[in-house]
């Protein structure tokens, strides 16, 4: 492996691409050496502290030299990164891709990957999990075969999981004293939650006037009658040997989290019935809902520590 990787990103102005930049920072081996741009060509980029003269390149995809790049990172809008990677891959095969759009999360020939649910090496190309659909899956993953039915996910987001642009969902008069529900069926995250991790799921998101953070609470019926203190064993088994995931006795909270690496889940509680369970889990949707993971992959696709660039403790 070489002592020096380095990475395009090909977007990235929004909040994700910041936080992937900040994390880049403190990484011994990835560079970041171009940062295409549609609406900032010629400007530093600011946050960077490795190179204090790099500039946005203009994004064209006539135009993309990507020599010496190992790493593509496609930080594009849904629906949008389809034609960049094809003119990439053609000229460049040796490029690895990280789509963090919604593009390839049900494509058979991209590798999704959650780092903490992967049981293999990442490919050369990679598919980042949503954030909604990434808590839901670290509430279920342990517990798959346990459980009987549908699940029922509720979850809330800071506005930035709407996005930097201005829409509805981040509109401080639409937010003040507010939470906003929307996509109330057939959300992205449900999809990619039942493709990957159990398909009989239905998720509704909500967004709340804070700016980062997630919680979701899943209502999860159980084939056979369990105790609280059963499944939070199965739990602290399943993740123990992953340093991002914290389980507790407690309920978790979206301000211990925000700003950090980890997963919080908890709240594990068993009606008198001994089979309907409810589990909440709480991540960063900025960082461990994509940043974090995008760093993640992109180590175990360049056979580093997963963990490596990742100040987490």
């Amino acid at each position: 492996m070489k002592n020096k990787i380095n990475i395009a990103m090909i977007g990235g102005r929004g909040f994700v691409g910041q936080e992937i930049i900040s994390i880049l920072n403190d990484h011994p081996i990835f560079m970041l050496s171009k940062v295409f741009s549609k609406t900032a060509a010629g400007k530093v980029v600011e946050g960077y502290k490795k190179s204090s003269n790099l500039k946005y390149c203009l994004l064209d995809i006539s135009n993309l030299q990507l020599e010496d790049i190992d790493i593509a990172i496609m930080a594009l809008a849904n629906d949008e990164s389809e034609s960049y990677i094809n003119i990439i891959k053609k000229d460049y095969p040796n490029i690895i891709f990280i789509d963090l759009s919604s593009d390839h999360r049900l494509d058979k020939t991209w590798d999704y990957r959650v780092p903490e649910l992967a049981t293999k090496k990442a490919t050369k190309f990679i598919s980042n999990p949503g954030c909604y659909a990434s808590a839901i899956q670290f509430s279920l993953a342990p517990i798959k075969n346990l459980i009987s039915g549908r699940v029922s996910s509720i979850g809330i987001s800071g506005y930035s999981g709407a996005g930097a642009s201005p829409n509805d969902k981040n509109n401080p008069v639409n937010l003040k004293n507010n939470i906003i529900p929307y996509s109330l069926t057939n959300h992205l995250h449900e999809q990619e939650v039942s493709k990957q991790c159990y398909e009989e799921i239905s998720f509704s998101p909500h967004v709340g006037n804070f700016f980062r953070g997630i919680l979701i609470t899943s209502h999860i019926q159980l084939k056979t009658s369990q105790t609280n203190q059963e499944i939070l064993g199965t739990f602290i088994d399943f993740y123990q040997n992953s340093k991002l995931i914290e389980v507790l006795d407690d309920i978790p909270m979206i301000n211990k989290v925000a700003n950090t690496h980890k997963v919080l889940i908890g709240g594990i509680s068993i009606d008198n019935s001994g089979v309907n369970l409810t589990v909440c889990c709480a991540l960063d949707n900025l960082l461990k809902g994509a940043a974090t993971q995008v760093i993640q992959n992109l180590n175990s696709a360049c056979s580093l520590d997963e963990l490596i660039g990742i100040n987490y403790e």
